[in-house]
């Protein structure tokens, strides 16, 4: 599938190369725990914390949940971050919040807020493409692509099963 007036940044390999770097840097840095939580950004950091968790699952003998965050990015406070399921524990656990751009870190930091009600043992944060222009105080852990952009230009990531790659217009 083309996109038109579109450059494309990364392809399908480099997509399913970076998430097996990011999987690796995970167990790294948290080879001792039992558990993590990856809680991904309904869309795309979904599926991309469902393409983590894959990847984490055949390298590691970690147990990985998997946790959809849904908010408002335009208006966060307008409703709830909703979390679900609603059965995975997060108390005195890792959870890895992923997301597949990282821009102003807006919505990243909303979603932080509600993790912390739940007094987690760390908060960690994975990114497919950083783009450098946080207005909040939030950093990737785990970034698979730095990207240089002026605020003009937007990141288009396509996670399908038909389809990997990162366009940037």
């Amino acid at each position: 599938m083309t996109h038109p007036h579109q450059n494309l940044i990364l392809d399908q390999a480099q997509i399913q190369q970076k998430i097996i770097r990011m999987a690796y840097e995970v167990y790294e840095n948290n080879f001792e725990e039992q558990e993590l939580v990856l809680a991904g950004i309904y869309q795309n950091g979904y599926k991309l914390a469902e393409l983590l968790a894959k990847q984490l699952e055949s390298i590691s003998p970690l147990k990985v949940s998997l946790l959809r965050v849904t908010l408002d990015k335009d208006a966060p406070l307008q409703s709830p971050v909703d979390l679900a399921p609603d059965t995975v524990i997060l108390e005195n656990k890792t959870i890895i919040l992923v997301d597949d751009v990282l821009n102003t870190g807006k919505t990243l930091a909303y979603a932080m807020n509600t993790f912390l009600q739940h007094s987690p043992k760390k908060v960690e944060i994975a990114t497919l493409v950083n783009r450098h222009h946080t207005l909040f105080p939030v950093a990737a852990t785990y970034t698979g692509y730095s990207l240089a952009t002026t605020l003009r230009e937007h990141v288009d990531v396509v996670l399908q099963e038909h389809e990997l790659a990162a366009y940037l217009h």
